[in-house]
């Protein structure tokens, strides 16, 4: 059985992601190829082979994949996929937004989300909001899978895989880079923190999650936010954390003024250390919680900054 990884990166270097999913396609079997499609990104393809684990790296490097658009990449990665049995990405916002492309193409179905592999056709997801796992088997000949990254330690240094390159190019009309906007912060992305600070609708007001970013700034965290707290208008919905948000594991994950409900829950529940602070002692969030505070915020943020 052979997997190739398809990475995802800014042209110059890997994103995490892409070490969690080299360890998820590393349990199918020990022949692991990693796809680098972009523009002038052979410098993400040497880091690529670096890897351990990874058997080869194929290189697609044109303009046409710049911007790494799913139409562009989706014919490029079936073009490729003749020699492999699985073909794995991670499941973040790219990743979902390509694999069901090449799974369309192939005529397959797709495993989405999976947390664990059982065997080579066999894998574990979660299904409501992460409060049942799934065990799906699947007898297409090419399995085209996301996989949950915080469910798999990240790939270490210390491979030298070939880095081969890759001719081909598909022209496509469907779809045209314009431009992007990205939030600009000197905090880590949310995503790669190793800590998290979240506050919810117990905020109150937008004003008021200055009291978290005092506290963030003293732990050099990140600022996160249940649905709650976006759908309030509280911060941008780049900040939300749950099952329809972004999916983390930080060693610490501080939850302030959030109830816990299943949907927030189901992004956030695999961190190391959970820490709870709520005035209601009966929120759900105390139930998943390492340590609770009963208490309110407004009181308990100052207290905590100060101690800091």
């Amino acid at each position: 059985m052979s997997t190739l990884v398809i990475a995802e990166h800014d042209n110059s270097s890997l994103k995490n992601s892409v070490l969690n999913t080299i360890t998820a396609a590393a349990a199918i079997g020990d022949a692991v190829d990693v796809l680098i499609a972009g523009a002038d990104c052979k410098s993400a393809a040497d880091e690529a082979a670096s890897m351990k684990g990874v058997r080869k790296v194929i290189l697609a490097d044109s303009p046409a994949y710049l911007n790494q658009l799913p139409e562009a990449l989706a014919p490029l990665v079936v073009a490729e996929s003749g020699d492999y049995s699985h073909l794995f990405a991670a499941a973040t916002t790219a990743g979902k937004n390509l694999m069901p492309r090449v799974a369309a193409l192939l005529d397959v179905g797709q495993i989405s989300d999976i947390v664990e592999v059982k065997s080579t056709d066999t894998f574990v997801r979660p299904i409501y909001a992460g409060n049942a796992m799934a065990t799906v088997q699947s007898f297409d000949p090419t399995k085209v899978v996301t996989v949950r990254t915080t469910a798999f330690a990240e790939a270490a240094k210390g491979g030298s895989a070939d880095v081969s390159v890759s001719n081909h190019v598909t022209d496509q009309t469907m779809a045209q880079f314009l431009g992007e906007q990205l939030s600009v912060s000197e905090r880590p992305e949310l995503t790669a923190a190793s800590i998290i600070v979240s506050g919810g609708r117990g905020m109150q007001d937008g004003a008021n999650f200055a009291l978290l970013e005092k506290v963030a700034d003293k732990l050099g965290a990140a600022i996160g936010a249940s649905r709650a707290a976006v759908d309030a208008g509280f911060v941008p919905n780049d900040y939300q954390v749950g099952q329809t948000g972004k999916i983390v594991a930080p060693d610490l994950y501080i939850a302030v003024g959030i109830s816990g409900a299943i949907q927030h829950l189901a992004g956030m529940k695999d961190s190391k250390v959970i820490v709870a602070v709520n005035k209601d002692e009966e929120a759900p969030i105390f139930q998943v919680a390492d340590f609770g505070l009963v208490a309110d915020l407004f009181e308990a943020l100052p207290e905590l900054e100060k101690a800091l």
